[in-house]
């Protein structure tokens, strides 16, 4: 699941790593796709072949993964309109959104006029 991916993204950035590798899911591939747009991500990568695919994710060392605020959690989902989506301290951080449209930024939600399950935020 996703959380497992970016909880780990930021350990590695604290001790710092610069490759990850993760279990590969539809959701985490689209998780990682948005932090590669944003900068937290240098390349994306998918390794082997199903049932043993993996992704192998470079972390960008310029733009380090300080902290992650989880917002929706298995038991308690949290979902919000576009027109509720804030800056993330300020534009340094961003807001990852589930939308009936994918996986987006906060950002990218709000110019498609788009709301949905708020993830959690990265900066």
């Amino acid at each position: 699941m996703y959380i497992d991916t970016i909880i780990r993204l930021k350990n590695a950035a604290m001790a710092g790593r610069k490759t990850v590798r993760v279990r590969h899911t539809n959701m985490d591939h689209a998780v990682s796709e948005v932090l590669l747009r944003y900068g937290f991500l240098k390349k994306v990568e998918v390794k082997g072949r199903m049932p043993k695919r993996s992704l192998e994710l470079s972390l960008n060392p310029e733009r380090k993964i300080e902290s992650v605020r989880l917002l929706s959690t298995p038991s308690l989902r949290r979902y919000d309109t576009y027109r509720n989506f804030g800056m993330v301290k300020g534009g340094l951080g961003i807001l990852v959104v589930s939308t009936p449209k994918g996986v987006k930024s906060g950002i990218e939600a709000k110019k498609e006029k788009v709301g949905g399950q708020l993830l959690f935020e990265v900066w």
